[in-house]
């Protein structure tokens, strides 16, 4: 099995290019040898721009997890504000309890 699979969409562009400058009196074999070269720069420039793009998150990583690990002891000293909904929904579920045992007995 070949390393390089080339995806037919590569090589479809690499044989327009090749048409679109094609010379009068050209042979189909040497538009299909400037195809091929076509073909090899397309996909020198994928992987170049893949190995750029990695890089890139990297050093994006990189950078996250230096300024996460600064920010990490500031997060962990500031306690969060408590929240009245829990509480409120607490004494609501309480007072239809106390309501509900309180009617029910008596009526």
């Amino acid at each position: 099995m070949a390393k390089n699979k080339t995806s037919d969409k590569t090589i479809e562009e690499a044989m327009a290019a090749a048409k679109a400058t094609q010379r009068p009196g050209q042979t189909k074999e040497q538009t299909k040898l400037i195809a091929q070269g076509v073909q090899k720069g397309i996909e020198h420039y994928k992987k170049q721009h893949k190995a750029k793009l990695r890089e890139q998150d990297k050093r994006k990583k990189s950078k996250q997890r230096q300024q996460g690990d600064t920010a990490q002891p500031e997060q962990q000293s500031h306690l969060p504000s408590p929240q009245p909904l829990p509480w409120v929904l607490l004494g609501l579920s309480w007072f239809v309890f106390a309501s509900y045992f309180v009617f029910n007995n008596f009526f």
